[in-house]
This record gives C-alpha cells, structure tokens and sequence, in this order.
C-alpha cells in the first residue's frame, strides 16, 4: 500500500493528486477517502470537491470502531491512513455533499461564543478573587471589568449575527422552531447540534448520532465479568456533548415526564451524572427525530420511546 505525506494547504493538495495520477492511470475513477477531524479536513474535501474529484468523509467513531478490529498494536498517522483507506475498499461509502455554507457560518460562530463564554468565567472567577483579597487592586478590578465588559458586547454582537443567518434561511427557521419545541432545548442548542452535524448530513440514525456525539456508552469486560464501570465514551464531537448538558437538566427540572424518568434512573443504579448522561442522550436522538420528520414534538409519542429506551442506560 503506497503512503506519503503532504502539507494541509493547497500546494500540499496539488502534490496530492500529482501523486495520485502517477498511481493510476486515466481510466480509474479516485474516490478521496478521510477522516472528519475537526475542521482540519474541510480544506482538503472543498478542493478535491471544486476540481470535480469524488470525495467521501467518514464519522470519526465509524473509524475507531473499525480499527479496533484490525491487528493494529501501534496507532500511528501511517497506520490510521492505512485503516481509512481499508475501510474505504471494503465499504461501500458515500460521496460526501458540500455543505450549506450556513452551517459553516453556524459552526463558527456558536464555537466562537462557546470560547468567549469560556473565557468570561476565567475572567469572573477572577474577579472575584481580586475582591476577597484583603488590599484589592482598583486598577487590577478596572481591568479584569472592561474585559468582562468587552466579551459581553461581543456575545450580544455574536447572537446578533446568529439571528440574522437563521432568519434568511427559511428551512433553517423551521428546522429551529421545531427542535426547540423538546423541553429544555433553546434556540442556541438547537442551532449547535444542527452546525455541529451540518443539519444531520452525516447522520443516518439516532445511534450513530450517539456515538458521533460521544454520548455511547462503553463497558470493559472478559469473560463474564465486568472488569470496569460502564462509561459513556467521550470519543466524538465535545462540542455535542456540552451543548446537551444544559438543556438536560432544564428538562428534569421543568418536564415531569423527564424528572419522573431521571428519578427512577436514581432509584435503579444511584448514579446522578449517569442519569443525566441518558438524558442528555435522548434529547439528542429527539432533536434529530424531529429534524428528520419535521414534525413539532408530542409528549404522547416521544415520551413512550422515552420510557422504552431510557431505562435501559
């Protein structure tokens, strides 16, 4: 199997398919196989797609659970080459779509507010350890304020321009009124887990949302004997995964039918985070349900999927 290395810029890409034509000859047609790494991948995919080249991107979880079944002992950048392009011979795989470009523009700005409010909470802890001291600095305070004062124009400035993208896009307007009709899902997490997933393009079912999001559950055993604690993954999308947890707990709290399934959960294995992980979980699901249907949450129907699935976490 021929490997090489190239840069992640367009010279690299042009020495890319140099190489590649070298390899075969005019009448094979190249399928362009990777990995869906972050944003690293999206330059290279918008080239090859822009020249015409097939292109088909593969679920990170998809990838890990493959190489898992391969006698790997060491994983390099080599030997994770070598397993896309396996996987990419004996799968059938499909050719990867372009994206609408609001959900690039989506993506960026909800990643960029979730890094700002990162950044306020550094800021307030901050200060609030300046004000317990017993000499604060008034300079120190000034600062630490302004900056505050800053990052909370600049979100307002953000949710402005989310506000605008979703209003002059009326497929996106009704994609958002529908998902926040779940309890405890608003217009931001709605918003993120449509970015985060490019409006499910990659998406073919709830369980494989789940595991995109990191949210599956993994359990170490031999044997008959549980040799670890069952936890969830976290070998996906982070971004999915912190966007749940809120609206998680807004349901238990405001949704009798979710508080009443999160008790029992309490009641079955004692584990609060645990039951709170299967919310999180089914609210994921629900969101791309509803996407997929384009029907308004019942509580009649979703909730019965709710107590037969649920409970099993």
């Amino acid at each position: 199997m021929a490997s090489k290395t190239f840069s992640n810029n367009k010279k690299g890409f042009s020495q890319l398919i140099q190489w590649t034509e070298k390899l075969f000859s005019d009448q094979v047609k190249i399928l362009y196989a990777m990995e869906a790494t972050g944003v690293y991948h999206e330059a290279l995919a918008y080239y090859l797609s822009d020249r015409g080249d097939l292109v088909s991107i593969i679920l990170p979880n998809k990838i890990s659970n493959y190489v898992r079944t391969l006698d790997v002992k060491t994983i390099t950048d080599k030997s994770a080459s070598q397993a896309i392009t396996r996987f990419g011979l004996e799968r059938k795989l499909e050719i990867w779509q372009r994206p609408k470009k609001v959900f690039k523009d989506l993506r960026q700005l909800t990643r960029e507010r979730d890094q700002l409010i990162g950044e306020r909470t550094m800021l307030k802890n901050q200060l609030h350890a300046e004000l317990a001291e017993a000499f604060p600095n008034e300079r120190s305070i000034s600062r630490v304020n302004e900056r505050i004062t800053l990052l909370n124009r600049q979100e307002k400035d953000i949710k402005a321009e989310l506000a605008e993208l979703i209003k002059n896009d009326p497929q996106l307007v009704k994609q958002v009124k529908t998902i926040t009709s779940i309890p405890g899902i608003g217009t931001l997490t709605a918003v993120t887990v449509l970015a985060e997933t490019n409006g499910f393009e990659l998406i073919r079912s709830k369980k494989q949302l789940v595991s995109y999001a990191g949210l599956d559950v993994q359990e170490k055993q031999s044997g008959t004997s549980v040799k670890g604690k069952p936890r969830i993954s976290k070998k996906g999308n982070k971004h999915l995964r912190k966007a749940m947890h809120l609206p998680a707990l807004a349901a238990i709290r405001n949704d009798e039918r979710f508080r009443a399934v999160f008790a029992r959960l309490i009641a079955k294995h004692g584990i609060k985070m645990k039951a709170i992980v299967a919310i999180q979980r089914k609210l994921l699901e629900l969101t791309y349900i509803i996407a997929k249907t384009g029907q308004f949450y019942d509580i009649g129907y979703l909730h019965k999927a709710i107590d037969n699935t649920i409970l099993k976490s």
